[in-house]
């Protein structure tokens, strides 16, 4: 059949039509790929050929060079190179040919040429074909604007998904082609839109032109100019070009703040287009989010006693008495049924208003107080709503004693909004009302006007579903804030603020999980949340109530399995799960409150129903396998030892849990697990460790396995060790092995997930040397033996906590753990290793973790110090003969080394692939 023929027909109404089309496509392009997509760009090219044809030629084409998923992506490109080079050329010269001819928008052969290009470019292959695509917007006489626009879209998604890396050399180039569509004498709209937009794609691989005084004058110059243009459209991305200059080049922009962007930004924030707007107000957010980072960043270097890199030119502050009157004003303009998904100027200013608190604090109060004591009380509801809205959006950031007197002198009028006629008064109220609980809490429990805010926000639960979650939010920060506010010095007080509402507030927050319409604005969620957060944060003479509660949520959680039969769609599918998923959360809140004795009584009502759950939910919902897990987790805690009795029953589903490589977060919790039941059972766990070893063995050496899994598995292989105590000889070689392969992984420097995910793995592995260490030691007054099995291995592990300190990247917690492993090895190896840990590194690191802010860590620092200390001082100076000869002829009783832990490891030596997938 005539290709041609079949791409008209992928948009045939007809199904069948459409299905045999498909297939035809699928097997041709199984069947030889190159010569497929050869004669895709032929039809493409041609314009004689129906523009149907030529769309569906285009997109075949396109799916075939791109994907969005990076691994698909990866996939596709090298199959594009491992083509003929000759088919390419011609592929090449077919797509670069059919820019300009299209009539349709977006332009299919610019996103192919783009697709080629990102294939190509990283890889030097072809070479001109930037400087070919500036041609067609620079040449002269000029190019027809039709092969202009298509260019211009083509540089864009070049520059979209391209890593900038690979088009540093190219800027200067790509930044001519782009600035001659942007210029205000191009007439043609849809070229200066496409430039527009190219530029947006390019401004982070363009940072050597904005360091160049006269190249950055005249992009801001030609940005500028475009804001003005009478199209909507090149004047919104041109804002966004704004935005995003504002990001990444803050430090420069001093010039044209005053002459342009202040103007240019506060007339868009005024303007009647949404669009337009949304990225004016996006601006003085971005500027917001900037100078918070430099306030910080110069916080960061008076406490180190060094000038900072950059610092803030308080743009917003200076612009506070201009901005905060349009925010204001626009937060007027909401409507009553707003959809809560649209993104709209309204919800913008809101949140522009909450930064500019946080980044200028005290200054930003004055601006906004006349406003909300005008229009607090106004009889337009959307003033009302405004007035609440500015005052909820204020509490985070001035200092909370200036804010204190206004929200105590506010609450009665907050308490009588909750009531207004206006549901989104209503609503807006009640987030207010949760800020305060949050931000603010001795204002809201107040016992002036605790029991009358208690009661309305009973009555809120009733309301519409939107303000009722409001409601319940502020229910959770309640909660907390009346616990902390308890004077107890016990763990758990005997009663709180709450204590005479709180079987009230717990039975209305039952019925609102209950209701009909709990499935609008994640009420039901939210319900469960506010319980937990009761449960969690109650006194003890709620205990009864909390007791109440665990039977209505298994109750509830039995009836919710028996509904599993009945599920036929997929929506009901995803409706029980998700209650599964809150039940199962709600219990683990009231198994930690329960007493011990109690907990037995239910233990095997809670252990059937999670098997039975973790039964029916195989293979299919990895989310309430997860809640499941960390169910069961909760429960080993509470029950200690007495969880031996369910091991049995319970491991296959442990195993399930460890094997289940495709949900990562099911992986993960049952990882975490282990260590619970090993922190729980202690020796009584050793029969399981043969099989639980195996699998986590397993799991480190797969490559499919999410990278965030294995510095866990290793943080568990310490907790093994630690319950089992000298048992865990026999894997103590593996592991040790493991662990020193992982110690010696690298990441790339420029990725900051990276370095975060290159420190989770090494204290993993810290805490793995330090559950080793202290189970071998064992917990009585005299070492054990087992010990001297480390005597091998000590001298790389403290190279290795030397590898961290000496890594400005490494993460306090590297510090608490390296600092703690320090001091159980000299605790367990006495004065050997001294001359080990008296080097300069392992000194400034321990000095680094006392003066470290995190109290575990200054905690740990200062007792590795004092241990290395005793010693010494029992060491003395030249006392011990033994002590002597170690030091004069350089002997240790520790061998050096094998292999400094920023090593390689080869592939082929390693059995754990600390990669992963992302």
């Amino acid at each position: 059949m005539d290709l041609i023929q079949i791409l008209e027909k992928t948009v045939s109404p007809d199904k069948n039509e459409l299905d045999a089309t498909q297939q035809f496509l699928e097997q041709a392009a199984e069947k030889n790929l190159p010569q497929f997509i050869l004669e895709l760009s032929k039809v493409l090219a041609n314009p004689a050929n129906s523009q149907v044809a030529r769309m569906a030629a285009g997109l075949q084409l396109k799916n075939q060079l791109t994907s969005k998923d990076p691994a698909m992506q990866l996939q596709h490109q090298q199959r594009w190179l491992s083509m003929d080079m000759n088919v390419r050329a011609e592929i090449k010269n077919n797509v670069l040919q059919t820019l300009g001819t299209e009539t349709t928008r977006p332009s299919s052969a610019a996103q192919c040429v783009a697709g080629i290009a990102c294939a190509e470019l990283p890889h030097n292959q072809w070479p001109g074909i930037i400087a070919h695509l500036a041609g067609n917007v620079t040449a002269m006489p000029s190019r027809t604007e039709t092969v202009k626009e298509a260019t211009l879209e083509a540089i864009g998604y070049i520059c979209q998904d391209m890593d900038p890396q690979h088009l540093q050399s190219e800027a200067n180039r790509i930044l001519t082609a782009i600035v001659q569509g942007m210029r205000k004498e191009e007439q043609s709209i849809p070229v200066k839109l496409a430039a527009t937009n190219a530029l947006l794609n390019s401004l982070e691989f363009t940072k050597a032109n904005f360091d160049s005084d006269s190249e950055r004058h005249f992009i801001m110059q030609v940005v500028c100019e475009a804001t003005q243009c009478e199209e909507n459209q090149v004047k919104v991305a041109a804002l966004q070009n704004l935005v995003k200059i504002m990001s990444l080049y803050y430090q420069y922009m001093e010039t044209y703040m005053g002459p342009a962007l202040f103007a240019i930004t506060l007339e868009a924030m005024k303007s009647e287009v949404d669009e337009v707007a949304l990225q004016g107000i996006e601006f003085w957010s971005t500027v917001c989010d900037e100078e918070v980072d430099l306030a910080i960043e110069a916080s960061e270097a008076m406490e180190q006693g060094r000038p900072p890199e950059h610092t803030s030119k308080f743009y917003a502050k200076g612009a506070l008495q201009y901005l905060v009157p349009i925010l204001m004003h626009t937060l007027t303009k909401q409507e009553e049924f707003d959809d809560d998904d649209d993104w709209n100027p309204c919800k913008a200013a809101g949140v522009c208003l909450m930064l500019l608190a946080t980044c200028c604090e005290d200054d930003v109060v004055k601006h906004v107080l006349p406003f909300i004591q005008e229009h607090i009380k106004s009889t337009d509801w959307r003033f009302r709503d405004a007035a609440v809205m500015t005052f909820g959006s204020i509490l985070e950031g001035p200092d909370p004693n200036t804010l204190k007197p206004m929200v105590v002198a506010a609450m009665p009028m907050l308490i009588e909004l909750l009531k207004d006629a206006s549901v989104v008064v209503r609503d807006t109220t009640a987030w207010t009302v949760g800020r305060v609980c949050e931000l603010l809490p001795e204002a809201a429990i107040n016992e002036q006007y605790l029991g009358q805010l208690l009661a309305t926000l009973v009555e809120g639960l009733a309301a519409e579903p939107r303000v009722s979650a409001n409601v319940c939010w502020a229910f959770s920060s309640l909660a907390e804030a009346a616990y902390d506010a308890t004077e107890s010095q016990e763990e758990e007080p005997n009663t709180y603020c709450l204590s005479s509402t709180f079987e009230v507030i717990v039975q209305k927050l039952l019925e609102t999980t209950d209701r009909p319409d709990a499935g609008n604005s994640n009420l039901r969620s939210a319900a469960y949340e506010a319980l937990m957060e009761l449960v969690k944060n109650s006194a003890k003479d709620c205990y009864v109530t909390v007791q109440k509660t665990t039977v209505v949520v298994m109750d509830r959680l039995q009836r919710v399995l028996q509904l599993e039969a009945a599920v036929q769609t997929s929506s009901d599918r995803a409706q029980i799960n998700d209650l599964q998923s809150l039940l199962c959360a709600s219990l683990q809140a009231c198994l930690r409150r329960m007493r011990p004795e109690d907990t037995r009584q239910i233990a095997d009502r809670v252990m059937t129903m999670i098997i039975e759950m973790l039964n029916v939910t195989k293979g299919r919902s990895g989310g309430v396998q997860e809640d499941a897990l960390m169910a069961v987790g909760t429960l080993v805690e509470v029950l200690g030892t007495d969880f031996m009795k369910y091991m049995e029953a319970f491991k296959p589903y442990l195993a399930l849990g460890l094997r289940n490589h495709a949900e990562y977060q099911v992986c993960l919790a049952a990882v975490g697990l282990v260590g619970d039941i090993c922190r729980a059972l202690s020796t009584q766990v050793a029969p399981y460790c043969n099989d639980i070893m195996q699998l986590l063995l397993e799991n480190l050496a797969n490559d499919s396995v999410h990278r965030s899994v294995k510095p866990q598995i290793l943080s568990v292989f310490g907790d093994i060790a630690l319950a089992i105590g000298p048992e865990f000889k026999n894997y103590l070689e593996v592991v040790l092995s493991t662990l020193q392969q992982a110690s010696q992984a690298q990441v790339d420097k420029s990725d900051y997930d990276m370095i975060d995910y290159l420190n989770e793995l090494r204290e993993g592995c810290l805490e793995a040397y330090t559950g080793i260490v202290q189970g071998l030691k064992g917990d009585g007054n005299s070492i054990a033996p087992d010990v001297a099995m480390l005597q091998p291995h000590v001298a790389y592990i403290i190279k290795f906590i030397e590898h961290i300190a000496k890594d400005e990247d490494h993460s306090d917690s590297n510090v608490a753990c390296g600092s703690g492993l320090i001091g159980d090895l000299v605790t367990a190896f006495g004065n050997d290793i001294i001359p080990l840990v008296e080097t300069q590194t392992v000194q400034d690191f321990l000095q680094e973790g006392r003066r470290s802010k995190t109290n575990k860590t200054k905690t740990l620092a200062t007792w590795a110090t004092k241990e290395i200390r005793k010693l010494k001082s029992a060491w003395g100076s030249s006392t011990s003969t033994e002590a002597q000869l170690c030091r004069g002829s350089h002997v240790s009783p520790f061998p050096v080394a094998s292999s400094a832990p920023n090593g390689h490891v080869n592939a082929g030596e390693s059995a754990v692939d600390l990669s992963g997938s992302a």
